[in-house]
């Protein structure tokens, strides 16, 4: 599971502790940590990349925050879904927030499940295996 690559979109160093502590628990180890919806785009997208180039790093999974600095989770699902080099990249929504609009935003983005903090490493688990992305080689 060492090339199963994950990025943790998460501005609050207590619940990016636990997360990461949550991953590491069940093996998966090899993490990228964004603090912000700049820094996450960034990353994924490239700074400056033409679209259609390839994307800075494509992990096999997006641990998404929704209430981030700068660029809000909302917004970073919204942009990633509309690049070529992202639309397909499965994301999970981490939040506190359970507001019907949050949640009906996310599923029409598509994301893959939105899951409450903090983080437990064998609901996330349960979800890449349902999903058959633990098995899948990182892109």
């Amino acid at each position: 599971m060492e090339k199963f690559l994950v990025l943790l979109v998460e501005d609050n160093p207590d619940d990016e502790f636990l997360a990461l502590r949550s991953l590491r628990r069940q093996g998966l180890d090899n993490v990228v940590v964004a603090h912000d919806g700049e820094e996450a785009l960034g990353y994924l997208l490239g700074t400056g990349c033409p679209a259609g180039e390839a994307a800075a790093i494509v992990p096999a999974v997006i641990l998404l925050d929704l209430k981030l600095p700068k660029i809000n989770g909302i917004e970073v699902l919204r942009a990633l879904r509309n690049d070529k080099r992202t639309e397909s990249v499965p994301v999970i929504v981490l939040s506190s927030s359970r507001e019907e609009c949050d949640l009906k935003c996310c599923r029409e983005l598509g994301a893959l499940a939105y899951l409450t903090k903090p983080v437990d490493g064998k609901e996330l688990v349960g979800i890449l295996e349902q999903a058959r992305l633990l098995n899948a080689p990182c892109r």
